[in-house]
């Protein structure tokens, strides 16, 4: 890794660490309730955009994707707008909480949804550069 992907990690989090502040605090605005749906939504968001990358990376040509837009998009912007330790955290706060079965949703709604749309993304974009 170059200097210079590593400065892009840094502007891909700060663009992807504020938006999922943002996000997260509209949609909290939005949707009252237990289940911690903006947490859900970025996470989903950013599998959805790491999905895509992936699947170009894989459908063009070696280096047709430079190292500084994966690092910069993946590492950086997916990195800082996901959050696993959120999701953890909410997760246990309802068990704590005796939502058992909010948490349950959000533990397995999260990952199928994560696990789905990533899929989904990875291969309509290799369908479409394919």
């Amino acid at each position: 890794m170059t200097v210079a992907s590593v400065l892009w990690v840094a502007v891909g989090a700060a663009v992807g660490a504020p938006l999922r502040y943002l996000v997260d605090q509209a949609v909290k605005a939005r949707y009252r309730g237990r289940f911690p749906w903006g947490t859900f939504a970025v996470n989903v968001a950013g599998s959805a955009v790491l999905g895509a990358l992936t699947g170009a990376v894989a459908a063009l040509p070696p280096g047709a994707v430079p190292e500084a837009v994966r690092a910069g998009l993946g590492v950086g912007f997916c990195g800082a707008l996901t959050t696993y330790s959120t999701f953890g955290y909410e997760t246990l706060a309802l068990v704590e909480g005796r939502a058992t079965r909010v948490a349950v949703a959000n533990l397995v709604g999260s990952v199928v949804a994560g696990l789905l749309v990533a899929g989904v993304a990875w291969w309509g974009v290799g369908l479409v550069l394919g």
